[in-house]
């Protein structure tokens, strides 16, 4: 089934369109309030009275399950003074991942991975506006795995309660990161469970379809950590500047990260590659013990076949056929053939 695909030409771009699945009949919204001292929670945020964050002492992080309500999404991002292209950006799930800088806020948006029982990944969009004391996060589905992240809020644990936003952008970037740990780790359970080892065991064509899946599934991960490299490499070099320039180290160790995870996606596909080769190296293993026998058994059975065929050519004049041992003496004589070519082959290790 093809993907739905925006195609900015033919449409208004002042007029934002959602490209995805509805997921959930309802958008869950959440607030959350905190500073070094104290916290406020709101699971059920209502945009009826919202106008923005004053700019306080505060920071607020905004949480929003489900996009396909694009009155709330304008709503939100329009009392955030949010440009209208940002909005489609949210809106769209299938772009790549990007990296976008205003002059009050700094978008940034990926996919991350949801658990799956299928063989193909699940992914998710997620989109982030950064600004100066709020941050807004928009996730596709009701998928949750930042919760450790609010426990840390709720029990003011670490130093989230101490500090901005950009910091807690870190750690939500880490979340994802740390999904793709886990999806990379399980794919290499995978591929060392894949039984190619065995010569005398003919692989079967499944096994080729899983490989290529796996293949499918390092790409997809690797291109969209790539882009998440390339925030950090941005802040790295002060193309883009956080609200907070101390929490810039904290952003050193994303990249280290993102680092790590490209090298582990090389060498799955390395070994994906080799498990290909391998494949068919042992598939080609078998065809030739298989080619092998077939050839043993027509070497063995052609000079049979020849005496049989002289025997049976029924000439009036074969002294043979007349001679009173002339049947037992072709059996005799073909025996020995046979068990003299089975000997030689076998001295000869081809079967």
């Amino acid at each position: 089934m093809m993907k739905k695909i925006l195609n900015r030409k033919q449409v208004n771009p002042s007029i934002p369109i959602f490209t995805g699945k509805k997921h959930s009949e309802k958008i869950s919204i959440q607030l959350f309030k905190y500073n070094n001292d104290d916290y406020l929670e709101d699971s059920n945020f209502s945009l009826k009275d919202f106008e923005g964050f004053p700019e306080i002492k505060e920071n607020f992080w905004l949480n929003i399950h489900g996009i396909h309500d694009i009155k709330i999404i304008e709503q939100v991002c329009k009392e955030l003074n949010i440009h209208q292209l940002t909005i489609q950006d949210i809106l769209d799930i299938n772009q790549r991942p990007k990296i976008q800088e205003y002059d009050n806020y700094h978008f940034f948006s990926l996919k991350s991975i949801l658990p799956s029982q299928t063989s193909e990944l699940e992914t998710e969009q997620l989109s982030f506006i950064l600004g100066k004391n709020y941050l807004v996060s928009f996730q596709e589905k009701k998928a949750d795995y930042f919760d450790h992240v609010r426990q840390r809020i709720r029990n003011k644990i670490g130093l989230i309660r101490e500090k901005g936003t950009d910091y807690l952008l870190y750690l939500l970037l880490e979340s994802i990161l740390d999904n793709y740990f886990k999806t990379v780790n399980n794919i290499e359970i995978k591929l060392d469970k894949l039984e190619l080892s065995d010569i005398d065991t003919d692989p079967s064509p499944k096994v080729l379809k899983k490989i290529d899946s796996f293949k499918r599934q390092i790409y997809q991960i690797k291109k969209t950590i790539i882009p998440i490299k390339e925030f950090v490499s941005k802040i790295e070099r002060k193309q883009i500047i956080l609200p907070d320039k101390k929490d810039i180290k904290f952003y050193y160790e994303l990249k280290d990260l993102c680092l790590s995870l490209i090298d582990d996606c090389d060498q799955i596909a390395m070994r994906l590659e080799s498990n290909i080769n391998l494949f068919f190296s042992v598939q080609g293993h078998r065809m030739n013990q298989v080619m092998k026998i077939l050839t043993v058994v027509s070497t063995i059975f052609i000079p049979l076949t020849f005496i049989a065929g002289i025997y049976g050519m029924n000439f009036t004049h074969m002294p043979e056929l007349s001679w009173e041992f002339g049947y037992l003496s072709v059996w005799f004589v073909m025996l020995i053939i046979f068990s003299y070519m089975l000997l030689y082959f076998k001295r000869k290790k081809w079967f």
